[in-house]
């Protein structure tokens, strides 16, 4: 039975599944629908792709835009993924484009009214028909308050959640298929990828946690003058409206406009470096979206950070990681380098030692010979990171995203400072966060934790093994063992018992219709038992899907 006829069932979004499935196969992924049984029903569509010049990787960006903004929102987080993708396809994806018509004044008017329950002309002195920005999620208004302040009103797109919800239903589905019938993609386990876009679009529509985001980055930075958040405006910012001081200053990437206003580029290089250096260090919160519409120069070289939808938390014990992550590589200690990273990661098994440590030294070796000025920092942790996932292991998904912020920060901090070196940069921190790690204070405080698990473990040990006792006598203890690799060993058994089940029906119905002949019980069509024809009528037709069928998997 083909995908969609299953999908007729237990789906209850076939048309956007059509569409979707349409859209792939229109930019040249029939294949792909073909793999992932999806492809019957489809057979009129296009399959070659409409630009024939275009790589694969840059087919996926196209089809993706014109999928939506689910999934453009999912291409994006994919594109800091760099242990589930190759390089090209992050590339193509960090070019998606999430660029949509605003929607009417009319319609944001409601949606503010509606949240705040009181008219626009008793909220805001001034509301702009015309929207300063408009994305697939929201846009946003300027407005003026009452007593004259400026503000910005970020106003949720009518009917996008219905939108991701749908889509992401769908891609949770397509997930599960890929991991049933791609190997290469079983091991990447896609349906926890897209269970964590699923939490990070959750956090990205509520705007209430992006409030909250903006004014925890503000007390992090509540004493350093050089960095300036928006006020929050508590009283007129709900789920699905937030409202925000106005905050304006030249773009982040443009050294002219920063020299014209008489401010040194070199400086707001540092600046900003430093600001993203302190998130991941120190803080372990920082701002995810660094592009240049986001961070504003302004005068005295304080930078202005707007645009608090995504973010990034790293624990204390990551930090520490991280920090050892770089100090080993600058040190060139390839066995320190390789216990840092497995203590950073998650994995099923562990991997083979000695190819795990080989691997990391031919790493290390593109960078052990250069002067540390052309060294990139946020390059190499990628580099380390999707050379560690090739070995089975799993880096946190907040690690990804804070290389592709460090990324982007250094990509811009050079291009205002080409002599910026990140790794000089972050020396200090790495060394901070490394003393911290053995200062007595934390060794005290660790050794009080590992005591307080002793406790826990040693006073409830014995009501534990009282309960494996007393189930044991009952002959309730159940020991489970999980046989690795016999998955596709048990599919095919499946596979095969269902057609042999399947053979042994057919050859019931094939002798039962023999008989009804052989009897010549009627009715009759043209000398011959209906029944008995009408049987092997059924049967022909069963043979032949059978037939089909082992041929379609290619076995005959």
């Amino acid at each position: 039975m083909g995908g969609l006829q299953v999908l007729g069932r237990t789906y209850r979004h076939l048309s956007r599944y059509r569409e979707v499935a349409g859209i792939l196969a229109k930019h040249g992924f029939g294949d792909l629908l073909h793999v992932l049984r999806l492809d019957a029903g489809f057979e009129g569509l296009r399959r070659r792709p409409r630009d024939e010049t275009a790589t694969r990787a840059e087919r996926v960006r196209l089809a993706v835009e014109e999928l939506g903004p689910t999934f453009i929102k999912a291409g994006q987080y994919m594109s800091t993924r760099a242990d589930l993708l190759a390089p090209e396809y992050l590339r193509a994806l960090a070019k998606l484009q999430d660029h949509v018509p605003p929607f009417p004044a009319a319609q944001a008017r409601a949606v503010v009214e509606e949240e705040l329950g009181r008219p626009i002309a008793s909220l805001f002195a001034r509301f702009d028909n015309r929207p300063l920005a408009a994305a697939s999620i929201a846009q946003i208004h300027a407005a003026r308050l009452p007593d004259g302040r400026e503000v910005v009103v970020k106003i949720e797109r009518p009917g996008i959640r219905r939108v991701v919800a749908n889509d992401l239903e769908i891609m949770a589905h397509l997930a599960a298929l890929a991991e049933k019938h791609l190997p290469e993609w079983n091991r990447r386990k896609p349906t926890r990828v897209i269970a964590e876009i699923a939490r990070s679009l959750d956090r990205e529509l509520d705007f209430a946690l992006e409030a909250a985001h903006t004014e925890r980055f503000a007390r992090q930075f509540e004493d350093d003058p050089t960095v300036r958040v928006p006020l929050v405006h508590r009283a007129l910012s709900t789920s699905r409206v937030l409202t925000l001081e106005r905050v304006s200053g030249r773009k982040a990437d443009d050294p002219a406009a920063l020299e014209r206003a008489g401010l040194d580029p070199r400086v707001a290089a540092e600046t900003v470096s430093g600001h993203y250096l302190a998130m991941i260090f120190v803080h372990g919160f920082f701002h995810a979206d660094p592009h240049p519409g986001n961070l504003f120069i302004q005068d005295n070289h304080v930078v202005a950070y707007v645009d608090f939808g995504m973010t990034g938390r790293l624990d204390r014990a990551t930090r520490e990681g991280l920090a050892d992550v770089i100090y080993a590589v600058s040190e060139r200690d390839e066995a320190l380098l390789s216990r840092s990273l497995l203590a950073l990661a998650e994995y099923d098994s562990e991997p083979d030692e000695r190819e795990f440590k080989s691997d990391m030294a031919e790493l290390m070796d593109q960078y052990a010979y250069r002067p540390l000025a052309e060294w990139r920092l946020g390059r190499m942790l990628e580099q380390l990171f999707q050379t560690t996932a090739r070995h089975g292991v799993r880096i946190p998904a907040d690690l990804f995203l804070m290389v592709k912020a460090l990324t982007e920060v250094e990509s811009f901090a050079r291009n205002l400072h080409p002599g910026f070196d990140a790794i000089s940069a972050s020396a200090p921190y790495v060394r901070r966060v490394q003393e911290q790690k053995t200062a007595p204070g934390r060794v005290a405080e660790r050794a009080a934790e590992a005591a307080r698990e002793t406790l826990d473990l040693l006073a409830s040990a014995p009501s534990e093994l009282r309960e494996l006792i007393r189930q044991a006598r009952r002959g309730r203890l159940l020991l489970e063992f999980e046989h690795k690799g016999l998955d596709p060993l048990l599919t095919e058994l499946d596979q095969a018992s269902n057609r042999l089940a399947y053979a042994l029906l057919l050859g019931a119905l094939v002798i039962g219709s023999a008989l009804l002949v052989h009897a010549g019980l009627p009715p009759y069509w043209r000398g011959i038992p209906v029944f008995g024809l009408a049987g092997f009528t059924l049967s022909a037709v069963m043979a032949f899907w059978l037939l089909a069928a082992i041929i379609r998997h290619g076995r005959l």
